[in-house]
């Protein structure tokens, strides 16, 4: 599998992670600042810091958690965005 699609693989299990909110809303103080954190390490720059925010915020509100922000993400770098990923994106 290539870096492209284990991103987009991670993203939708990031994502899926976020719903154990429903469940147990005290995980939001662990997974909020954990998966602003963990989109860092998967986009780079100043791209990955303001979807950091944005996925800091959006785990952290109540009933937000909806929203796969990781996926969106993924497919604003990769379907949507017109310049070159390379320099941005670099997962090992």
């Amino acid at each position: 599998m290539n870096k492209k699609y284990k991103k987009l693989t991670l993203g939708i299990l990031f994502d899926a992670l976020g719903y154990v909110s429903f469940i147990f809303p005290p995980f939001d103080f662990i997974w909020a600042p954990l998966s602003a954190y963990l989109m860092t390490k998967l986009y780079k720059g100043k791209k990955g810091k303001i979807a950091a925010a944005i996925t800091f915020v959006e785990e952290a509100l109540p009933f937000l958690d909806v929203i796969p922000t990781f996926t969106l993400m993924w497919l604003y770098i990769y379907v949507f965005n017109k310049e070159k990923v390379a320099t941005i994106i670099d997962i090992d």
